[in-house]
């Protein structure tokens, strides 16, 4: 199941807080290790750290 978009504000301190049913749907848990990084203008993706490592050992793409 996929909900609306939540609206987020980015904090001057540059935090966002995502809320835990975001998070839930995506398969992260308190404490979960993710890579951030820019896709470029107003989009950034967040991917859980070992998919990541998995996708560069492996040869897969982004």
């Amino acid at each position: 199941m996929i909900r609306e978009p939540a609206e987020l504000t980015v904090q001057a301190d540059g935090t966002v807080e995502l809320p835990m049913g975001l998070l839930a749907e995506a398969g992260l848990n308190p404490g979960s290790k993710v890579l951030a990084f820019s896709d470029g203008d107003g989009r950034i993706v967040l991917r859980r750290f070992e998919d990541s490592v998995e996708d560069l050992l492996g040869g897969h793409g982004l």
